[in-house]
């Protein structure tokens, strides 16, 4: 067998990624999450990040941080099951489940790390999978990394999932987006959960970018629909979108949160995160439960949005939350839009093929509570002159 060198195998890949305009780069970042911040030296307006409450930057946050430094260290030292886990992991967890409503909690570092282990530590072999085709990644690694079937529905279509819940033989977990991170739409709960519970599946929703915004006290997608997750339900969210900070949960029942512990390899065999960082997502879901005036807010600013691309004749996708796609189509033309708005004085990213369909490049709006009306109606001004 011949041998190839890494110049050799991946050179050409890289170069044909770049001739089809899909080649990423990573912006860096000179100043505070916010709306106004530097981006690769450039003053921009950030119309990108995922900070839907603008507590990224809140100064409780960082005073929390600030007046603990001596007491904590910054580094958990070990595992959860060996020395990391601290006080704060330990309540963060408690009133994570007591705000939701579940049994328990359980921290990851990542909410992609989270979504491996439940499914490849749930799901065995012929069991089966049955996914939104439009899930993230991580939910769709996740499914691969198990020994069970994987199946993907079309998005959001319920006749399909009926049917094939309805045609399985063996143990079946349902496993969707709460609100899917590319388009803004919400996966249909109040269908989805009876549809579980009527042929005994699990349910398993990755609700990383509807928790802190959506429902009450921002309990998310399920609160949002009425609804409340039974001991079938597996529900995971992130600390480091609508909270500001970083990190993940997976939260449900005793049963559930014990096998995670007991048997889940990217649990197991990862250090925890930092003590501070546990604090500093206690204080976080503090100003989550009290952030309704936030929430107010970011609607009025989704509206307002809204609004103003339907006037300008703007495709958006059918979406109600904080994420605004604006449908463009070719990867180089939403890179060329993108562009032409850095240059301008707005950071917003275009999205492309593999991470969405092909021919469905688009700008990926995102809002936050902090953005400004004037923000946001410069913004329309910089998208109608890209249309000319």
């Amino acid at each position: 067998m011949t041998q190839q060198t890494l110049q050799q195998r991946f050179a050409p890949r890289l170069q044909q990624r770049q001739a089809d305009d899909l080649y990423r780069r990573r912006p860096l970042a000179f100043s505070a999450q916010q709306p106004a911040m530097q981006l690769n030296g450039r003053q921009v307006v950030n119309f990108s990040s995922n900070d839907y409450l603008g507590l990224a930057n809140h100064p409780e946050i960082k005073r929390t941080l600030a007046e603990n430094l001596d007491a904590l260290s910054v580094g958990s030292g070990a595992a959860h099951l060996v020395t990391g886990h601290h006080l704060h992991h330990h309540l963060l967890e408690d009133e994570i489940a007591d705000w939701l409503g579940v049994e328990r909690a359980l921290l990851f570092s990542t909410g992609y790390m989270a979504n491996l282990a439940v499914l490849e530590t749930l799901m065995q072999k012929g069991d089966l999978i049955l996914t939104d085709k439009l899930n993230h990644a991580s939910l769709i690694d996740g499914a691969l990394h198990s020994d069970a079937q994987l199946k993907r529905y079309p998005h959001n279509d319920m006749a399909a999932l009926a049917k094939r819940l309805n045609a399985a033989k063996s143990q079946v977990l349902i496993a969707t987006d709460g609100v899917f991170s590319m388009d803004g739409d919400l996966a249909p709960l109040d269908k989805i959960q009876p549809l579980a519970q009527q042929t005994q599946s699990w349910l398993f929703v990755d609700d990383a970018h509807g928790l802190g915004v959506l429902g009450e006290q921002g309990k998310g997608s399920f609160s949002h629909f009425g609804l409340t997750p039974d001991d079938d339900t597996i529900l995971m969210g992130t600390l480091g979108k609508a909270f500001g900070v970083s990190g993940a949960f997976v939260a449900g029942s005793d049963t559930l949160i014990e096998t995670l512990i007991q048997f889940a390899r990217p649990y197991i065999y990862t250090t925890a995160m930092s003590p501070l960082m546990a604090l500093a997502g206690r204080t976080a879901l503090k100003l989550v439960k009290a952030a309704d005036d936030r929430r107010e807010q970011l609607q009025r600013n989704i509206q307002q949005f809204k609004q103003g691309c339907q006037q300008i004749g703007l495709n958006l996708l059918p979406s109600d939350t904080a994420i605004q796609p604006i449908l463009l189509g070719e990867a180089a033309t939403a890179l060329q839009w993108s562009e032409q708005l850095k240059q301008a004085g707005f950071w917003v990213t275009a999205i492309r093929p593999p991470t969405v369909p092909k021919n469905t490049a688009r700008l990926r709006v995102t809002l936050s509570a902090t953005h400004t009306a004037e923000q946001i109606e410069a913004l329309l001004q910089a998208l109608q002159s890209c249309q000319n």
